[in-house]
Formats: C-alpha cells, structure tokens, sequence
C-alpha cells in the first residue's frame, strides 16, 4: 500500500484516518468499525464493500 496515498485516504462514513492491514489487505477504520478491502492493489473504499470489525479486532 502506498504510504502517499495512505495518508490523503480517509473512512468514507466517519472521515477517520484508516490503518492498513497488511496480511488481510484491508483498511481499517476503528471509528466506524468497518474494514474496506483492497482488491489488486485498489482500496475498495464503499461502505457497502465494507466488513464490519469484531470486538476483538477493534
């Protein structure tokens, strides 16, 4: 994941930074516990796409 690119992308619900995942490939956003994927190096960044975290993963 681009650092660059990393830095400007915000959760499109909550509009809180994201934390990248790398062994899921996934973006973190603990505000609005949702986790977007990044599909072939795309962040997917869709509230619809999105999976909600678990208590644990939060």
């Amino acid at each position: 994941m681009d650092k660059k690119l990393l830095e400007i992308l915000v959760c499109p619900v909550s509009k809180a930074p994201l934390v990248y995942d790398k062994a899921r490939q996934e973006l973190i956003c603990k505000e609005s516990r949702l986790a977007y994927p990044i599909r072939d190096g795309i962040p997917v960044m869709l509230e619809a796409e999105a999976r909600p975290l678990t208590d644990e993963e939060v």
